[in-house]
């Protein structure tokens, strides 16, 4: 995949020109800077200044954490790499992110209107604020996270490892004999963090030492870290990778088991709200306005995430009278709950449902979508190590090589709903994060630092989004999923600072989420330590979705019967998850564009 920077479409141009003289009225508009030899020194030094932070900034993050490729579906030109974790290297990251931000306070971003580099800024902006920002949490000394922490991230990262070379099988040796020195430095972390008073919940712990015994049952032969080998012919590799994975790596799996087991678990916060943490209160701030990128406090979250649920119980009563003659919500949950044909005789049954919604969502998109991707993506089961630990369906990028992944547990599948197994499918695969990332991939001018920075605010909001749209797509086979797709969102909104800034208890936290009847009641443990893990996260998904919503609403009403849906839908995603702020400043731009046009 190429990855040089290409020139931005003269359209899109003339967009942002609109957008930022619209906010700014009292700057000279971009034909009068052009005009003037000195101003359009000023702005291409600008537009080279975020371009040369941006560069770095990219192959910084590349070069210390190279794991990120292969989770944003980027080709490494070596893949030896593994981060470094150590305190020394935590502060030399930080006098770096300081380094690039004070170079981007100097620019001028009104200068860049009508430029990609404009974009570009707007990325730079929000990541390395909240990067700053959110240092407060100190999160490495309490790095315990059942929701893809590094003991799952790395497995897959040696699924992917490739191999075939005697290049590539030198590399792979020389990554993955960094492990154990990795994962010793990881129990070093966390005891200096007990010392300062962090830790994370021990429910969270509890879960990350099930999900750590899942990998130490396995076989040798069975190990993703022995997976190079298997995919490898060369005997001489595959005894190294062997020795390496039952001398270096299992053992110090069972060092870091053992440790939580006891001695972590003995000193491990009860408390499932951040703020046990010292300054916790800030590092939820910091946390909520990265994942969302919005200005909103905590308050404003809760209260919008309340108002917004009462009018989704509206919507699912209206539902539920014309389905099955009830109005009362709970009863239109409990009978949508007990639906016979909701439910999934086996595994395979569950399978093939979400391979069927996601070719069907697929088929559908032309009519909604101008601009289609090429990459494709297949449903993959978890692995059996990671069924029933507590991690949920999630998307894996692809890129021009390999397919994007739609990752589905399909552990108990007789207590997993059709219903949620439609609405999930759309929101991880099409027209959801699967098309996002893969048409955030496709576009000419983006510069490639958007596609290793993902904020949840706009990327989980245009899922959440693309829930809604798939039922007026016409996609939704199930008479569940339109009520149940209703019944859930926003709650994340309610439920996450419920937890860390108003003293909501695990019980309180499971009944309010439980109510929506969207998840099987397993799940309700899963998603609170869910929540006390990734603090603010939760929050992100409906901040955007309401936030597209709002500005897709804004379109219609300013456009009236010129509103192209399929145009409107390539505006919010040509940009990747531009943070919100950015995003309704691009659509206001286009709106008006059209004005002009009819």
């Amino acid at each position: 995949m190429n990855l040089t920077p290409r020139n931005l479409s003269p359209v899109f141009a003339a967009l942002l020109v609109l957008a930022l003289s619209a906010c700014e009225k009292e700057t000279p508009p971009v034909t009068e800077v052009m005009s003037a030899p000195a101003e359009v020194n000023y702005a291409d030094e600008s537009a080279a200044g975020v371009t040369g932070i941006a560069d770095r900034y990219y192959a910084w993050t590349l070069e210390q954490q190279p794991e990120t490729a292969y989770f944003a579906g980027i080709e490494l030109p070596r893949h030896d790499g593994m981060q470094d974790n150590s305190p020394t290297a935590r502060l030399a990251a930080e006098a770096a992110i300081d380094e690039m931000l004070a170079a981007l306070e100097l620019v001028d971003p009104a200068l860049l209107k009508g430029r990609m580099e404009w974009i570009t800024w707007a990325y730079m902006d929000q990541e390395l604020r909240a990067r700053v920002a959110q240092r407060i949490c100190r999160t490495e000394l309490w790095n315990v996270n059942q929701m893809g922490g590094w003991h799952s991230g790395y497995a897959q990262i040696a699924q992917l490892q490739p191999v075939g070379t005697a290049q590539l099988r030198e590399q792979s040796i020389a990554r993955w004999s960094k492990m154990a020195a990795f994962i010793d430095q990881e129990i070093e972390n966390l005891k200096a963090g007990l010392e300062l008073g962090y830790s994370a919940p021990k429910t969270v712990v509890q879960r990350v030492v099930d999900q750590v015994e899942g990998l130490l049952s396995l076989g040798t032969d069975d190990s993703p870290f022995y997976s190079p080998a298997l995919r490898d012919s060369d005997e001489e590799f595959a005894a190294a990778t062997r020795a390496i994975v039952v001398e270096q790596i299992v053992p110090a799996l069972q060092r870091y088991r053992d440790f939580l087991a006891v001695s972590y678990m003995e000193q491990a916060r009860s408390e499932l709200s951040v703020t046990a943490n010292p300054d916790g209160l800030a590092c939820y701030e910091a946390s909520l306005q990265a994942y969302t990128t919005l200005d909103r406090s905590g308050k404003e979250v809760y209260e919008l995430g309340q108002a917004t649920v009462m009018a989704n119980k509206a919507a699912v009563l209206e539902l539920g009278k014309a389905a099955y003659g009830l109005d009362d919500f709970r009863a239109i949950i409990e009978r949508a709950k007990a639906d016979p044909a909701d439910s999934f005789a086996n595994k395979d049954e569950l399978l093939q449902f979400s391979r069927d919604a996601v070719q069907s969502a697929e088929s559908e998109m032309p009519e909604w979508l101008g601009r289609m991707p090429d990459v494709a993506v297949e449903v993959v089961p978890f692995e059996e190590h990671e069924e029933g630990k507590g991690m949920s369906a999630h998307y894996r990028p692809g890129n021009a090589d390999r397919p994007g992944e739609y990752r589905i547990p399909l552990f108990e599948p007789e207590n997993q709903s059709r219903g949620n197994a439609e609405a999930t499918a759309f929101h991880e695969a099409w027209p959801g994060h699967h098309l996002q990332v893969a048409v955030g991939q496709s576009v000419e001018g983006l510069h490639p630092v958007t596609q290793i920075i993902w904020f949840s605010g706009p990327g989980e909001g245009w899922a959440r989004y693309s829930e809604a749209l798939a039922e007026e797509m016409g996609l939704y086979t199930t008479t569940t999923g339109p009520i149940q797709r209703r019944a859930w969102p926003a709650r994340g909104m309610v439920v996450d600072p419920g937890i860390h800034l108003f003293g909501w208890s695990r019980e309180e936290a499971i009944e309010f989420m439980m109510e929506s009847g969207r998840f099987p009641e397993n799940l309700g443990d899963q998603m609170v330590d869910r929540i006390a893990i990734l603090p603010g996260q939760l929050t992100a998904y409906d901040s955007g979705g309401l936030e597209i919503l709002a500005l897709r609403k804004m379109a219609e009403d300013a456009l009236g019967e010129d509103f192209d849906i399929r145009d409107f839908h390539d505006r919010i995603l040509e940009n990747g998850t531009i943070p919100l702020l950015q995003l309704r400043a691009h659509i206001e731009v286009w709106v008006e564009e059209q004005q002009t046009q009819h």
